[in-house]
């Protein structure tokens, strides 16, 4: 008989408040299960970072890489927040000292319509007694916004499906690292009984005692290192026998004195780097209030227009969460106002469409200025009002084009936000609207440029 103890994190999107318990926890365990004889694997499942946190912003990412580093995973897929929220570049970079094999089967790169040159699509980990155990690797295949990066997502059961083909006789048991979700985890539980283990992510799932579905045990920990995973094997002449699931929760561990410190060091360096790329010198305070003499606003709507090349713009007030001060300007102060994964969206639509979103934005208007907003991107508090820039609707509910009225057959674009589209109380935007996403920056990059250009630091 052997035991086999699979520890697994996902979804920590750098709150990395709690890295410390859980780089201890991880370490000292593994080498307690290590003296007891029994095998130990440990597995990130994807969004281990997230550029909300200042470190992360300043290093691209690299930092995180650093932290798993002081842990001995035997494998990592990416999430959205790896694929998505970095350059092409800095994606191909993110990696580059990890001492950890990255596992991502449904990825090509567009230039060689190979696997990143970082991953591999599955690894087949041999135990001391002889236990083969294939580990597949898939991220969430968002087919809109991938390919505008410079890479091809693929379909996961047909991608699944292959692997299984390749791996058949060569292992005594599968386990996918899925940052796929809790939905079609369970529907490649129900399509692929030759997939024992999957350890979820993505929809920030947390199954205390695991689900069986069928003869598939699917574990997941939730999110932001609130709970660590842990799946139990036992395996008796190469065959899987029993398998049992739980969680850790990550609040219940013992602290050291030091970890509060070793936290507030993560905030400190990054908010050091960040704090030296200065930006702009500020000649005059601008507010985040509707009714402010000079509103925050307003910088916001100029700065969206020149970057989707558009002379109007819908943008909402909760994505500023502070004040732009005078003075000095810093990517810093920037990362504090603006933290939020959002890109810039450029949207055709007829006069009469415009109409239609401009109805829609104001029917949704009450419910939306005081509510909170999870996901998508956004890294703020609530959605607050949204604010048109060239646009006007009329107590008659027609509109206006910077005071003309609306040509009802004429195209208009109009610069906004694909955090707008993904949202489903402006339908106008995905069902009538043409749409040029464009993920090579994110909002406050967007700014950043708008206010180096307009109040240029002093020489």
């Amino acid at each position: 008989m052997e035991k086999i103890t699979i520890l697994h994190t996902n979804d920590m999107h750098s709150h990395l408040e709690r890295w410390p318990q859980i780089r201890h926890f991880l370490n000292s365990y593994r080498k307690q299960l290590l003296r007891r004889d029994e095998t130990v694997l440990t597995f990130d499942v994807g969004d281990a970072m997230d550029r909300n946190h200042v470190l992360t912003e300043a290093s691209q990412g690299r930092a995180n890489i650093n932290l798993l580093n002081g842990v001995h995973y035997d494998g990592v897929t990416i999430g959205n927040n790896e694929g998505l929220s970095l350059s092409h570049t800095d994606l191909n970079q993110l990696y580059e000292h990890a001492n950890f094999p990255i596992l991502l089967a449904n990825l090509l790169d567009n230039k060689t319509n190979q696997i990143p040159k970082w991953a591999h699509p599955y690894e087949i980990i041999t135990t001391k007694n002889g236990t083969r155990i294939g580990v597949i690797g898939m991220t969430a295949p968002f087919t809109l916004t991938y390919p505008l990066l410079g890479w091809q997502p693929l379909p996961v059961v047909a991608t699944l499906k292959m692997i299984l083909k390749e791996l058949a006789g060569k292992t005594d048991l599968n386990i996918l690292l899925s940052h796929l979700g809790l939905p079609t985890d369970r529907h490649l539980a129900d399509q692929f009984p030759e997939v024992q283990i999957i350890l979820g992510a993505h929809t920030h799932h947390h199954l205390p005692k695991g689900e069986w579905r069928n003869q598939t045990l699917l574990a997941a920990a939730g999110r932001y290192g609130e709970h660590i995973g842990q799946v139990q094997l036992e395996i008796e002449d190469g065959q899987f026998r029993q398998a049992k699931a739980s969680t850790i929760d990550v609040e219940l561990l013992p602290k050291l004195t030091r970890d509060a410190e070793t936290s507030a060091q993560y905030q400190d360096e990054g908010a050091k780097m960040l704090s030296q790329k200065k930006v702009a010198d500020i000649p005059q305070a601008f507010q985040r209030g509707i009714n402010a003499k000079y509103r925050l606003i307003d910088l916001g709507l100029e700065a969206l227009k020149a970057r989707t090349e558009t002379d109007l713009a819908m943008l909402s007030t909760g994505m500023f969460l502070t004040d732009l001060p005078t003075g000095p300007v810093s990517m810093y102060e920037l990362h504090q106002m603006l933290p939020h994964a959002v890109h810039p969206m450029r949207t055709k639509l007829k006069g009469k469409e415009v109409i239609r979103l401009m109805r829609e934005v104001k029917k949704n208007r009450n419910y939306l200025l005081g509510s909170p907003v999870y996901g998508m991107g956004f890294r703020g508090g609530k959605w607050g009002e949204i604010v048109w820039s060239g646009l006007e609707l009329t107590n008659d509910d027609n509109v206006l084009v910077h005071g003309q009225p609306i040509n009802l057959a004429k195209d208009y674009y109009i610069g906004g936000l694909d955090h707008y589209l993904f949202f489903p109380y402006f339908p106008t935007l995905e069902i009538m609207g043409k749409n040029e996403l464009s993920y090579d920056t994110v909002l406050r990059e967007d700014f950043a440029s708008y206010l180096a250009q307009q109040f240029p630091l002093k020489k």
